[in-house]
């Protein structure tokens, strides 16, 4: 069994000492801070069973320290320090989330009857995530929160809030990783059709022969292998919602099919005769510019206007790298709750570097780094030389730099891949639009395609 281990915040070094004495001696882990700055730094650093935390502090205050751990360590006991005349702020802070708070000088068995409480209080939200995770995954999927403070994800849930409660269509846009499909879930959970199913389709990973089967349903014998009928995803979805994702992959016949649907609110199953009524309200999502597609004519343009009634953009990464910090420890008590693992925390100088890289990949990037630095780390923490030996080498950025360095003999020719590398990644985050590209890096469009085709730059697949 492993021995709890708890942060004691206090400015009062003999407060410190007395406690330390106490909980040492019942075989508990003992660590300090003498500030609020302090024992952030360290609840960053370690892993922490319980928390005594004094109120009155200098530079940051018990209840500001409080307002951060039910942000970032919601799951952690906070037991409140307080002297007699702050008995009125503790019990606010309880309100707030705390779990208790004890009075200064402590009574010896009312501070271990405390703290035992909060002790076991842990285990068992420990042990009921654990499970809850468990049967989550056993039945195929959560409902993960949108985590972040910046005004770019305030402002995404904020029209998720606006949008859920009415029957308008939404198009999600964004970058691959940026989390469409849980905009796409939030937006069926805060609306009416919650109670109902939510229904998800990749369009993209559907052959276009199988597309409309897919969606509408077939009758037995409608086509080579189909010994059996089929329901498709619009009937499935029959009062919740149904995501279309990746839309712009779906087929001109499939479009105009959709279409007819979203107009009737009627489908026919392929190889069948019969009309069906279908309730649903139709979300979709795309990484491609539809509109651009709509004037090019690879987008049904009616179709793209029966969608996007509301347009949703979900923020890449880079646009909110305030929220990375958050996401780290986010994925890290994800990841070691399904492995049956204690969260790592991450060191000051592995937050800073790892919020400074490119994340191209997005939120589902995060994700896969912070499963690789749980695994391979070897400490409590992550540190940055964590980052810099298993993330970093495999970055891309560091690396490709480092080679224009090596191989470029001629400033002419450091420079020339130096403005291939950057164009390449512009073009390929604006998703290959020319116009949108030359905008945002202020060069004219002629110009643009003059550079492409210096460079022999390709769209990648």
């Amino acid at each position: 069994m492993s021995v709890p281990r708890v942060l004691i915040v206090d400015d009062e070094e003999s407060i410190r000492r007395t406690l330390r004495e106490i909980l040492e001696y019942e075989d508990v882990e003992v660590d300090e801070a003498s500030d609020g700055d302090a024992a952030l730094a360290k609840l960053r650093e370690r892993t922490f069973d319980a928390v005594l935390l004094d109120i009155k502090m200098p530079k940051r205050d018990g209840i500001e320290v409080l307002d951060t751990c039910l942000e970032v360590w919601p799951e952690l006991p906070v037991i409140m320090i307080s002297g007699h005349a702050d008995i009125k702020t503790a019990v606010e802070a309880t309100q707030k989330g705390a779990f208790h708070f004890i009075e200064k000088p402590p009574d010896l068995q009312h501070l271990l009857v405390t703290l035992r409480s909060s002790l076991e209080k842990g285990k068992l939200v420990t042990e009921n995530r654990r499970l809850r995770q468990t049967l989550i995954q056993q039945q195929g999927g959560t409902l993960t929160p949108m985590l972040g403070k910046s005004d770019a994800i305030r402002s995404t849930k904020d029209l998720i809030a606006r949008v859920a409660p009415t029957e308008a269509r939404v198009l999600i846009t964004g970058e691959p990783g940026t989390g469409k499909e849980l905009a796409a879930r939030w937006l069926h959970h805060q609306s009416p059709r919650r109670e109902g199913p939510m229904v998800a389709v990749n369009c993209a990973a559907i052959p276009a022969e199988l597309i409309e089967s897919e969606l509408f349903g077939h009758e037995k014998g409608s086509f080579t292998g189909a010994n059996r009928q089929r329901v498709g995803k619009f009937e499935q979805a029959h009062g919740g919602t149904l995501f279309l994702d990746e839309i712009g992959d779906m087929s001109m016949p499939a479009q105009a099919k959709v279409l007819r649907v979203l107009q009737e609110n009627k489908i026919t199953r392929v190889g069948g005769r019969r009309t069906i009524k279908v309730d649903v309200r139709v979300v979709a999502a795309t990484n491609k510019d539809l509109r651009s597609g709509a004037l090019e004519g690879t987008f049904r343009e009616d179709l793209y206007h029966r969608l996007s009634v509301i347009l949703l953009h979900m923020p890449p990464v880079r646009e909110r790298t305030g929220d990375v910090p958050i996401l780290l420890e986010h994925f890290s008590s994800q990841l070691s709750t399904r492995n049956g693992l204690k969260p790592k925390t991450f060191t000051r100088q592995a937050l800073e570097l790892l919020s400074h890289l490119p994340w191209r990949g997005n939120v589902r990037e995060i994700s896969n780094v912070v499963e690789r630095l749980m695994i391979l780390s070897e400490s409590d923490a992550v540190t940055a030389s964590d980052v810099q030996r298993l993330v970093l080498p495999g970055s891309g950025q560091g690396q490709e730099f480092s080679e224009m360095l090596i191989t470029s003999e001629h400033l002419s020719d450091f420079r020339d891949k130096a403005e291939r590398s950057f164009l390449q990644h512009k073009l390929d985050i604006n998703n290959w639009n020319i116009s949108r590209t030359a905008k945002q890096i202020g060069v004219q469009r002629s110009s643009l395609h003059t550079k492409i085709k210096r460079y022999n730059l390709e769209r990648n697949a």
